[in-house]
């Protein structure tokens, strides 16, 4: 024990914490040919179908934008809260609203009716979101549709000129990833996943600590989905056309990886330094979907559709190796009646952080540090956004305040000309692991090899900069009316 407390005294003096008073407390590679490119030629046979990049989008800054203009497809769910937060931005004009159920659209449209804004609205109709994507006056066309149509969708946008924000997963095959990758080259177009978890509080204090050394050399990471949804799913007014029941009555895998797995991506450097090697998936039977399909078609027609289907088990879990030979584990699991967590682990040479149970842990040695040493590790690592418009974002909310600060980020980056925290590598790399865990898992979770969606430019890419607040002008000019 003596040991554990003096390894964490000499930690802490390092780290210049001690002094506060609480010791004691342009070349473009061509990509390898791989498995995930294979088509069928002409006879029938697999045939390779290599991809070349085009323009390296990593790092890429897009002309300023005074006034981001955009339009948002997809009003259910999760459509409106980006609305609601964009509306209150300096800079943002929304200019259309789009999904199939009118009163949806309606609903949205009153609701940012104080901002004196006339979005054109398309409703009822299955090929609006066309409309909306050709519509001359959209710098950005915000997808929040189920996962099936966020490829299309995302690639058709970028085709007629608008960047585009695609709410997670942004594919669910490797052909529409590497859609994504090849279209938002081809364009100069950004293509950004908002995965809102990696700007979560916690998750950002960790990339910062990560990249001022704290943890040292990063050894292992893990993330996770765990969250039951089991009543929602099932709910004949929760998904529209019941799409997320579809989605786990009919794939096999971690079809949901993108929450845990984000935010130590971007602690590895990961497309920036470090690539995934290949993965194994092992995922357990399923125990409850299938009974609760069973239960309710005992009683209501409407059910009997999602009787004995392939469910998805109840848990999956996925391990990655990268090419630093770092070690990532990945778990997913929508059913079991397990508290919310996304686990968020990481652990280096010198400490470690883990979160869930909340609040958020840092180890040195083999031991928690105190809460008074975990406020002054906050105190000097939390990073400069978090400082600047972090009480805000607890205040406007959305998932606590990430989802205020993930919207906000992409603004400002569009106003001032600056490269987007996510690029289309990441939307592509980190969807790719719901399908390549499919294949895992059946194949008894043999290996299956990642691709590498930069070509190789992994190599020489720069670290996200999400931290730095490079840009930092755009304010919040409006406050929610109260519902």
């Amino acid at each position: 024990m003596e040991n554990s407390k003096n390894n964490r005294r000499e930690f802490l003096k390092r780290t210049g914490l001690a002094g506060i008073g609480i010791v004691g407390a342009t070349m473009i590679p061509a990509c390898a040919p791989d498995e995930s490119r294979k088509k069928k030629d002409s006879k029938g046979q697999e045939a390779e179908k290599p991809h070349t990049q085009k323009f390296n989008m990593c790092g890429y800054a897009a002309p300023k934008i005074d006034t981001v203009r955009i339009g948002f497809i997809g009003l259910g769910n999760r459509g409106p809260g980006h609305v609601s937060i964009m509306s209150l931005l300096e800079g943002v004009e929304v200019k259309a609203l789009c999904d199939i159920v009118p009163e949806n659209v309606e609903k949205v449209r009153k609701k940012i009716e104080y901002t004196g804004f006339k979005p054109t609205l398309y409703s009822g109709d299955p090929e609006g979101w066309k409309r909306l994507c050709d519509q001359p006056d959209i710098d950005l066309v915000y997808i929040c549709t189920p996962w099936n149509m966020h490829t299309a969708m995302a690639v058709y946008a970028m085709e007629h000129g608008k960047h585009v924000a695609i709410e997670v997963p942004a594919a669910e095959t490797i052909e529409e990833c590497w859609q994504l990758v090849e279209t938002s080259e081809k364009t100069k177009k950004h293509c950004m996943m908002m995965e809102n978890c990696c700007y979560d509080f916690f998750e950002m204090l960790t990339l910062n600590m990560t990249r001022q050394g704290f943890f040292g050399d990063i050894v292992h990471g893990e993330g996770a989905y765990i969250h039951n949804l089991l009543e929602p799913n099932f709910d004949k007014k929760g998904y529209w056309d019941m799409w997320r029941l579809k989605e786990n009555a009919h794939r096999r895998g971690n079809i949901y990886p993108t929450h845990g797995l984000g935010p130590i991506c971007q602690i590895m450097d990961i497309n920036r330094g470090d690539k995934m090697e290949y993965l194994v998936s092992l995922m357990s039977r399923d125990f409850q979907m299938n009974e609760k399909a069973k239960t309710l078609a005992a009683t209501d027609e409407f059910y009997k559709p999602y009787v004995d289907n392939p469910y998805r088990g109840n848990m999956t879990t996925t391990s990655i190796l990268t090419n630093k030979g770092r070690s990532i584990m990945i778990q997913h699991d929508i059913t079991s009646p397990n508290a919310y967590s996304r686990i968020h682990k990481v652990s280096g040479t010198k400490a470690a952080a883990l979160k869930y149970p909340e609040p958020g842990k840092i180890s040195i040695g083999d031991e928690w540090v105190s809460a008074e040493e975990l406020k002054a590790i906050e105190e000097k690592y939390n990073p400069a956004i978090v400082k600047k418009i972090g009480e805000l974002a607890k205040q406007v909310g959305g998932h606590g305040g990430m989802d205020f600060l993930e919207n906000w980020r992409l603004i400002d980056c569009l106003r001032n000309g600056l490269p987007l925290d996510q690029d289309c590598y990441d939307a592509a790399l980190w969807s790719s692991i719901a399908p390549l865990s499919e294949k895992s898992v059946a194949n008894r979770s043999n290996s299956v090899d990642v691709p590498d969606f930069t070509c190789g430019s992994w190599k020489t890419n720069q670290p996200v900069d999400i931290l730095l607040d490079k840009g930092g002008t755009t304010r919040a000019i409006r406050t929610a009316p109260k519902s």
